[in-house]
């Protein structure tokens, strides 16, 4: 497939991913050099989004390892079937030499293939999704470290075992702790942020078309204030934006009031302390107040969306 920078833009912007020139960039080069792109970012920005509109793009697989504290290679790489392994055994008894059966036990018919085999194996390129690596250990970034760089992986019993398609790979990190050099080194690095209100005016109208641009315009100026002006211990994600602008179009909501904030804040705030403290610092009516924003932010807002329907 022989993209242009212009191409993939398109080719993402059409499986509803909104993005900026900077990350269709780095994107388009880790494509290129075919090298691992590590994507980090508070929790709720589109990181994971990222893998999953390139494998849209690419008209591909995504195979996707979740990562967690304890996690691996015999859940990230393969397993041995255990269970055909001893049944092998008891039809084999008797019948060859011990040596020819232990070779013959050890064979990739046997093997089980999880997330990264399965990746390396695959006949075509597929997305490789690395997610949250920042959630495991050091030891098992380092045992990453042959697959980033050589795209190939070793298993004691059979080897080295090289990809048969490079796969296009993306981790991603939610910065709970620092990622080790060597890792970093591999990869190309992403920082995504928080999307302006324009950006996330986009996507909004992209994902929710159903809502009227003023309303869009309200929903995003408001999650922008709260997730910039108030010290919470979760900031709103832009899944939880749509899901809230969602729940506006089912209600009927042509624009925010004090009493429908009231009833779906639940949506865009999912911490006790943080709702009171919106009340508090805030309150219900200064927040739609605020979603109004200056008569010149609604206008270039407005444009945008209307440039975008």
């Amino acid at each position: 497939m022989d993209l242009t920078i212009e191409s993939l833009q398109e080719r993402l912007e059409t499986q509803g991913y909104i993005c900026d020139q900077d990350l269709v960039l780095t994107l388009y080069l880790s494509l290129k050099l075919a090298k691992p792109l590590l994507v980090e970012g508070a929790p709720g920005v589109g990181k994971t989004e990222v893998a999953k509109a390139l494998a849209g793009a690419l008209n591909t697989d995504l195979i996707r390892l979740q990562c967690y504290e304890g996690l691996d290679e015999n859940r990230a790489l393969y397993e041995w079937n255990y269970q055909r392994q001893l049944l092998k055994i008891e039809i084999a008894r008797g019948t060859c030499e011990p040596s020819a059966l232990e070779k013959d036990l050890f064979d990739m018919e046997y093997l089980l293939e999880r997330p990264l085999l399965k990746a390396i194996r695959a006949d075509k390129r597929v997305v490789l999704l690395i997610d949250e690596i920042d959630k495991t250990d050091p030891e098992f970034e380092a045992f990453l470290f042959e697959l980033l760089s050589d795209f190939q992986v070793s298993i004691p019993e059979l080897g080295t075992i090289k990809a048969r398609q490079i796969p296009a790979v993306v981790l991603t990190s939610n910065g709970e702790r620092e990622l080790s050099d060597g890792l970093k080194r591999r990869c190309i690095y992403l920082y995504i942020d928080y999307p302006t209100v324009e950006k996330e005016a986009r996507i909004l109208q992209v994902k929710v078309p159903q809502a009227r641009k003023e309303l869009v315009y309200q929903v995003v100026q408001a999650v922008n204030f709260i997730r910039s002006q108030l010290n919470l211990k979760k900031k709103p994600s832009i899944a939880e934006t749509l899901d809230w602008a969602r729940a506006l179009v089912a209600m009927h909501a042509d624009a925010l009031t004090p009493e429908i904030v009231g009833q779906t804040l639940n949506l865009i705030l999912k911490n006790r302390d943080d709702q009171e403290m919106l009340k508090r610092e805030i309150g219900l009516r200064g927040l739609v107040e605020k979603s109004l924003g200056t008569k010149g932010d609604e206008g270039t807002c407005c444009q945008c969306i209307h440039h975008h329907r």
